[in-house]
């Protein structure tokens, strides 16, 4: 038996279908061996019933629902009529998508499939009227044929046969059972009915009334209001509560409309330019198809909260987004099951497949530190992207959706045109998510009556489609036609509806009817105790000896009989005498402490990044792993969840290799739940480049556009200390260039109990802003920034932190983190020398501590003043903070700066070069004459200090 007939068994059925069906799209796809093999199997095989195609279609065809083993050989007696009805059905649950009739538009016909014809097996007219029976198919065989095309060539075309053994058996007995789609109620068809008559009269309304302005209309695939109120509505009855939905521009006005019950005089009113959200200078506002809302309506199943997220043009970048919000959602009503909140995400056809923050958000999608329990995918596929149809020019794969199979989500590929098969496809969404608590796509197939916008002109690029579309009657129009002709309306009633809606316009009244005032508490979370607070306000951080001894016992024990790595075993005894007040206190002991002090006090802790758990630099050692462990579900130990039995949740998850889709998850979590630590861990502060879009659109402008709030915080490892170009500069400038009306917190903080206190401050105090923190790397064991017990017992976090050793000094060093401790070994090799010069640490760059630095510089009348950074002149705090450090300066004070030149890269990549110039740096900030000597002296203790830490 060759290694191919060997995997031709029921294990790996969906293995080779999916092979067959690669190849039969592309013959080059698929390794050549298969190639080969598929070829002998087809070649010169089709006349005989009995050929290899046919029997292995066939061992592959009549398995049992539910995975049962095939049967190995036809069985003697059977006709062939009986054998091809085997292979057939299997044909049509593989390849039927291919066939179906799902696109309203003629244009590109439908591409013809052989296995899907009798011929295919060499059946004659005379077999196709014998009797056969497989499943629930039966009859002559040519009505069996005719049962599959109704089934799964229909108006919907169904993907589901690589599903595992058990989901697939699922699918398909629904899908076999409805012959492709449901059988409605007339109530329920008069609802489909009104809610594609509102969605088409809101449209042709606004195209009207608001001639030319931007709306990004749904006209053409007004199939997407029915869908989206079906699965609503029947998601009451599944139990959930809360629904959030993300989308870009295409038809969101709509949905705002004709879902969420936003008042239609509202939206006349921002078209009109006369609705302002506030007069707050602070506060800029958004155009109206990127803007939220949320509200409460009535299902069968009860009161549902359904939240509407903001959104950039930024197109897919807010889906992650929403499963942030849901996951914190989840977590809050301790809905471990994640059947209570449900995820809705909407994309259009060119946007899914070519954008990457679609796939890294479906990676995410089973990962246990990310589930949301499966997410309702809807692509509106308007067949073209901006000004491009041709699908050569949009993807590399046959349909859009193809991504989902990363996911190994089922996906229903549906005509817009029909709108109880949309129906269908959203009940089956909605009950395969809340069955297997997975992904599921639903391809809305229609088209785009108007331009990109309604100002662009779509016949100039795309002049055979438009003369189609332009004589497409609307689907309303159609369904309308359809409900009449069956009796379910009275003649003339679907004109009716569309007057009857126009009124309801005009009378600018909310159009949906199923509105909801339920008490806010119960549904969301109330931030009024968020709003109008200050960046000087005031929160006391310290924590009492006698329980941070206590808390740094309990996070440096394990369990009995755990064998953690020998290494770790020395950092847990050292963190055991630290907490004794034996030893002073290292970056990770600090940093752990914050977090056991707040989990303690009933916040919770959320912290991911790509290392979190042990730490990028090995420093911060939250997940603990057993290293005589056997069994996996027992290998890991996290201190932090086993503090005391009323602690906060706590997570501390290893990531997936992507910022752009987590870092906008933790967003999305942080605006959802504020009375959590959430922090996201670059690996190096550069990487976080990979989510700028997610920086700029919404940590920086989030509340300035859409009044969101968010305490997100961001770690991001930052220092020079020879690595190269990637691996020194966390990008510092490129925060502070984004900093302006306290929409941000940059702080560079220098010691074990500046980063106690700033974490602490970050949740204690009700001031939620974005929290960047640039973390050390070398520093995280350098004794210098080691703290005393004491030092977390009192205090708080400084933004700028004195030198009380100096008097009147004549030259002040300003600087932050790693590089104040190499000034200050610097200066302390020639105290003689550098007498007169004091070192002050400016913790805080944004908000500017203005007060505070302006008070320790007018302890030093007439000094030079020196910024220095480690950063080229061009990058770096410089040039965003040397205006503020101007008006900071006492009279008769010079202010100058020392830093690398400008540069274009970062930093070098030659270890030896980058000594010198820091030691240049040094040289420069303490006033020290340039000379070979004084380098090379620099770049001693330089290396001397590095080979320490």
């Amino acid at each position: 038996m060759t290694q191919f007939q060997t995997v031709m068994s029921g294990g790996n059925a969906a293995f080779i279908e999916g092979l067959y069906e690669a190849y039969l799209a592309d013959p080059q796809s698929v390794d050549p061996e298969w190639r080969a093999y598929f070829d002998e199997l087809r070649g010169g095989a089709r006349e005989t019933p009995h050929s290899p195609v046919q029997q292995a279609f066939y061992e592959l065809g009549t398995q049992k629902r539910g995975g049962a083993a095939p049967v190995a050989a036809a069985p003697q007696g059977v006709s062939g009529a009986q054998q091809a009805a085997g292979a057939l059905i299997t044909a049509f649950r593989v390849y039927g998508h291919v066939s179906a009739r799902t696109n309203p538009l003629k244009m590109r016909g439908l591409p013809a499939v052989p296995e899907l014809t009798p011929e295919y097996y060499g059946l004659s007219d005379s077999d196709l009227g014998e009797s056969v029976h497989d499943g629930m198919f039966r009859g002559p065989l040519r009505d069996v044929i005719g049962q599959l095309r109704e089934t799964y060539c229909g108006a919907i075309g169904f993907e589901f046969t690589y599903l595992p053994a058990e989901e697939r058996a699922w699918f398909q007995e629904r899908v076999e059972a409805g012959r492709g789609q449901g059988q409605y109620t007339d109530a329920e068809r008069r609802r489909l009915m009104v809610k594609l008559n509102a969605a088409e009269g809101l449209e042709r309304y606004l195209h009207v009334k608001y001639v030319g302005q931007k709306r990004f209309s749904l006209e053409g695939g007004e199939s997407f209001i029915p869908l989206l109120d079906r699965i609503i509505q029947q998601a009451g009855t599944f139990g959930v509560k809360e629904t959030v939905i993300g989308m870009a521009h295409r038809g969101r006005l709509n949905v705002l409309v004709n879902i969420f019950g936003k008042k239609p005089s509202d939206l006349f009113a921002e078209f009109e330019g006369k609705k302002k959200i506030s007069d707050d200078p602070d506060i800029a506002g958004d155009v109206k198809y990127h803007m939220g809302f949320s509200s409460d309506v009535r299902t069968p199943g009860g009161p549902m909260h359904l939240a509407l997220a903001f959104n950039p043009s930024h197109l897919e970048i807010v889906s992650p987004v929403v499963h942030g919000s849901v996951r914190a959602r989840q977590d809050r009503r301790g809905d471990t099951e994640r059947k209570q909140v449900l995820p809705v995400t909407i994309h259009g056809d060119a946007a899914v497949s070519g954008q990457g923050v679609v796939m890294e958000t479906l990676n995410l999608s089973r990962l246990r530190g990310f589930t949301t329990g499966g997410a309702i995918r809807i692509v509106i596929n308007n067949q073209i992207g901006f000004t491009i149809s041709d699908p050569r020019d949009t993807r590399s794969s046959r349909y859009c959706t193809d991504v989902a199979k990363i996911a190994n989500a089922p996906v229903m590929h549906v005509s817009g045109d029909d709108p109880e098969a949309v129906a269908f496809a959203g009940d089956l969404a909605l009950e395969y998510r809340q069955t297997f608590g997975k992904d599921v796509f639903i391809d809305l197939i229609c088209f785009r009556r108007h331009g990109h916008n309604e100002a662009d002109d779509p016949t100039m690029t795309q002049p055979i489609m438009y003369r189609e579309i332009k004589a497409h009657p609307g689907t309303r129009a159609l369904y309308a036609r359809e409900l009449e002709a069956q009796g379910v309306l009275q003649p003339g009633e679907g004109d009716a509806l569309v007057e009857s809606f126009r009124d309801r316009l005009d009378a600018g009244d909310a159009v949906v009817t199923e509105m909801e005032n339920l008490e806010q508490s119960k549904l969301a979370v109330d931030w009024k105790e968020y709003l109008g607070t200050r960046w000087t306000d005031d929160t006391p951080t310290a924590v009492p000896q006698d329980r941070l001894t206590e808390l740094g016992l309990k996070i440096s024990q394990v369990p009995e009989g755990f064998q953690p790595h020998r290494g770790i075993a020395r950092v847990l005894e050292a963190r055991k005498a630290m907490s004794r007040g034996e030893q002073p206190l290292d970056w990770g002991m600090g940093e752990m402490l914050a977090y056991a002090t707040l989990l303690v006090e009933g916040y919770s802790l959320r912290l991911d990044g790509q290392d979190s758990g042990r730490g990028t630099f090995v420093h911060r050692h939250a997940v603990l792993h057993d290293q005589n462990a056997q069994d996996p579900m027992s290998e890991e130990y996290l201190s932090l969840a086993h503090l005391s039995p009323d602690q906060g949740r706590v997570e501390v998850i290893d990531s997936t290799l992507s910022e752009e889709a987590v870092l906008a998850f933790e967003y999305g979590y942080s605006t959802s739940e504020p009375k959590a630590l959430v922090a996201w861990e670059a690996q190096f502060g550069d990487f976080a480049n990979g989510a700028q879009a997610v920086i700029d659109q919404f940590l920086s402008a989030g509340e300035s556009k859409w009044q969101r709030l968010s305490g997100l915080t961001m770690l991001l490892p930052h220092g020079y200390e020879g690595a190269g170009p990637e691996h020194s500069s966390a990008r510092l400038e490129r925060y502070l260039q984004l900093c302006a009306q306290k929409n941000m917190q940059v702080v560079v903080p220098s010691s074990a109990a500046q980063i106690f206190h700033l974490l602490r401050r970050q949740v204690l105090r009700p001031y939620r802003k974005p929290l960047i923190v640039m973390t050390p790397k070398s520093l995280l064991r350098n004794k210098l920034a080691m703290s005393p017990l004491s030092d977390l017992a009192e205090g708080r976090f400084q933004e700028v932190i004195g030198d009380d050793t100096v008097q009147q000094a004549r030259r002040v060093v300003v600087s932050s983190g790693k590089l104040h401790w190499e000034l200050f070994e610097a200066r302390n090799t020639d105290k003689e020398g550098h007498a007169g010069t004091a070192l002050v640490r400016l913790e805080q760059l944004y908000p500017f501590p203005s007060g505070a630095l302006k008070a320790e510089l007018a302890r030093h009348p007439g000094a030079t003043v020196v910024w220095a950074q480690e950063e080229p002149e061009n990058q770096g705090a410089w040039l965003m903070i040397w205006e503020d450090l101007e008006k900071a300066l006492a009279p008769g004070q010079t202010l100058i700066h020392a830093s690398r030149p400008r540069a274009a890269s970062t930093a070098v990549g030659y270890a030896s070069v980058h000594t010198k110039e820091q030691a240049r740096v040094i040289a420069s900030a303490l006033g020290e004459p340039l000379t070979l000597d004084t380098v090379d002296a620099q770049v001693e203790t330089i290396k001397e200090a590095t080979a320490q830490a």
